[in-house]
């Protein structure tokens, strides 16, 4: 598996989670949602509005890749969140509809990626303003490991809960290998 083989099987991983975790979120109410359970982000619904703030975050600075990836395109239009703990959608289904347009726009950008493109130096400025340049393949493999952190996060607030994601295995979407 070569590093764009690996990144779109990351992509797929996190729109399949992401389905699960929206899936057995719904069966809660909005005050089990919302319930202050100590996490990092408080609740259920903080921590899957940080998920989609950190992505959105992310996914505008790769916008300004100089490959120019077209997928990215619907990214650009958003408002650019104002803190890692903002709260853009207090109510699971518009959440949940922003999370499967990301995932969506993560599932095409990865299909237009090439080789070249993960060797290049983006240039950024973090939320704080300071500026930084950094690996672009570096970037996409702390991307995908944020969302895997803190989808982790939002299955154990789950389950606290009562509600069981079932697997959250990535081995589950590595393709079984023919050996001869």
């Amino acid at each position: 598996m070569d590093r764009i083989q690996h990144l779109q099987l990351m992509a797929a991983y996190n729109q399949w989670m992401n389905q699960k975790v929206y899936q057995a979120a719904a069966g809660l109410s909005g005050e089990q949602l919302h319930a202050d359970r100590k996490a990092f982000f408080g609740s259920i619904i903080g921590t899957l509005n940080h998920l989609v703030v950190g992505d959105t975050v992310w996914l505008k600075r790769f916008a300004r890749h100089p490959a120019g990836h077209q997928a990215l395109e619907p990214v650009k239009v958003l408002d650019d969140p104002l803190a890692l703990d903002q709260v853009l959608c207090p109510e699971l289904s518009a959440l949940e509809a922003r999370r499967q347009m990301l995932d969506q726009v993560i599932i095409e950008w990865t299909a237009q990626l090439s080789e070249s493109d993960l060797d290049a130096v983006l240039s950024y400025r973090n939320m704080a303003g300071l500026e930084a340049h950094r690996n672009f393949y570096g970037l996409l493999t702390h991307f995908f490991n944020h969302q895997t952190h803190h989808r982790g996060q939002t299955t154990t607030l789950l389950s606290q809960a009562g509600v069981d994601v079932g697997s959250t295995d990535l081995l589950g979407l590595v393709p079984e290998e023919i050996v001869l």
